[in-house]
């Protein structure tokens, strides 16, 4: 029984382990790093006609859905569903190749 108790506070602890603080999302480590309010973001429809924030930095894209204050999705109809609106890719200094 002492065993299973070990195991089970060991397990525990290695879970509590897991959920430090990661790395911050809102800066671009890559080639053209660059904190992210540096970026303009546009708006994706998605098929449902739900709304989400992109933005395309020519190298890498950025999406993230679009929440209420409350929690529950943006759906604006600003556009039809799988359209993208907006100047998402201004601010970049590196062209779009595709």
């Amino acid at each position: 029984m002492k065993i299973v108790k070990a195991f089970l506070a060991l397990g525990a602890a290695g879970s509590l382990a897991a959920c430090g603080i990661g790395p911050d999302k809102s800066v671009d480590r890559g080639i053209n790093a660059h904190h992210l309010s540096t970026l303009v973001a546009g708006i994706w429809v998605d098929p449902n006609g739900c709304d989400h924030w992109i933005i395309d930095d020519g190298v890498e894209g950025y999406l993230s859905e679009r929440m209420q204050p409350d929690g529950r999705p943006v759906c604006s109809g600003v556009a039809a569903p799988n359209t993208a609106v907006g100047p998402f890719k201004e601010g970049s200094p590196i062209p779009d190749i595709l």
